[in-house]
């Protein structure tokens, strides 16, 4: 109720639920922007419900509150579909600016360059805007924010370095340990989503980075 008080304080529209089976029944009724979620709940726990969201919806942000820090907990949070992870105790301040973020609604900043909305990576075409990767005539691939703001970044600087340590900065907030292995899971998401074309490759740079080869 205070998480959901200061939001609603700050702007934002809230719906609460008490445990996991009502957050599925509630995101199913409200489809909302993005899901905000404790892990250790009754009914159904927090990793769980991202599991049965994510199977419905591909790209809704999903952010985990949770004193759990374990590296396999953050580890699997991710793989199930999660977004971001916000260890307790946190401000309300870091939740903003974290769901800020996923929303691609940041905090007003000084005005970015404009990006080309749909590129070509190999065989592939990517639409930022939309967050949409396509191969040919298949079916389009809903990424996720952070996999669409990753594949840009790694596209800019394609057959060059991308450094690890500024894109948990930029991405993450900061280059920790946690964030680092979230980092690692999103980057195999995308050797997955671009594994149709033999000739593009999502390289690990030891020490650095990664590098986009097309």
């Amino acid at each position: 109720m205070i998480v959901k008080d200061s939001l609603e304080a700050r702007g934002f529209t809230v719906r609460l639920a008490a445990d996991g089976q009502a957050g599925l029944r509630l995101f199913r009724e409200a489809m909302p922007d993005i899901v905000v979620t404790d892990v250790m709940m009754p009914l159904l726990d927090g990793f769980s419900l991202a599991e049965r969201i994510r199977r419905e919806h591909a790209t809704v942000p999903i952010l985990f509150l949770t004193a759990r820090s374990q590296p396999a907990d953050v580890v699997r949070g991710f793989e199930l579909g999660g977004d971001d992870y916000l260890r307790k105790p946190f401000s309300i301040d870091e939740l903003i600016a974290r769901i800020r973020a996923r929303l691609g609604r940041p905090a007003p900043v000084a005005p970015r360059v404009p990006v080309v909305e749909v590129v070509e990576i190999g065989r592939y075409q990517f639409d930022r805007t939309r967050q949409r990767l396509r191969l040919g005539s298949e079916p389009e691939v809903s990424l996720s924010h952070r996999e669409a703001e990753l594949l840009q970044r790694l596209y800019d600087q394609r057959n060059q370095v991308l450094e690890r340590r500024q894109v948990l900065r930029d991405l993450w907030g900061d280059d920790s340990f946690f964030n680092g292995r979230s980092l690692d899971v999103f980057i195999t998401r995308l050797r997955r989503h671009l594994q149709g074309d033999p000739g593009v490759q999502i390289v690990n740079v030891r020490g650095i980075g990664y590098k986009l080869l097309v």
